[in-house]
């Protein structure tokens, strides 16, 4: 029952990590928005920045691990 159920957090195709990058950009610029507003400024540009750049970064990682899975990266 458990494996059935840990299946579903499983990213099998570059279409469900393009959602996934999706969620975690939608939540970063939420995030980023929210720090323009606390720091007004320079301090929360780099703040909100930081927030997207690191959905960049995942989303890499994420795109690289679904072809690694999949048998079609490159070494």
């Amino acid at each position: 029952m458990l494996t059935r159920l840990g299946r579903l957090f499983v990213i099998k195709t570059r279409f469900e990590a393009f959602l996934v990058i999706y969620a975690l950009a939608a939540g970063a610029v939420e995030r980023g928005m929210g720090y323009l507003h606390r720091f007004p400024g320079t301090q929360g540009w780099i703040l909100f920045a930081a927030c997207t750049a690191a959905v960049f970064m995942a989303g890499g990682k994420i795109l690289d691990a679904v072809a690694y899975e999949r048998g079609d990266a490159v070494r």
